[in-house]
């Protein structure tokens, strides 16, 4: 029973980071779009690189927080 939960709980958190890429994704989309309506390809970079840090810097927390979970629950 526990290896089903620690399993759900790795299948949560693919799902969450799955979310988080698509919010990037998004976010990147209206980068390029205010892009073509005249911001500078500078300050688009720059602003991309923050998104993909943010991206990186979260689903690093979502798969500690599966490892963190799995310990807890394998814990008699």
């Amino acid at each position: 029973r526990r290896k089903e939960l620690v399993k759900r709980v790795y299948g949560e958190g693919e799902h969450a980071k799955v979310a988080i890429r698509n919010i990037r994704r998004d976010s990147i989309e209206q980068v390029k779009k205010l892009q073509k309506d005249g911001l500078s390809e500078d300050i688009a970079k720059d602003g991309e690189g923050r998104i993909q840090g943010i991206t990186d810097k979260n689903i690093v927390l979502v798969d500690q927080h599966c490892k963190d979970k799995e310990k807890e629950i394998m814990t008699v």
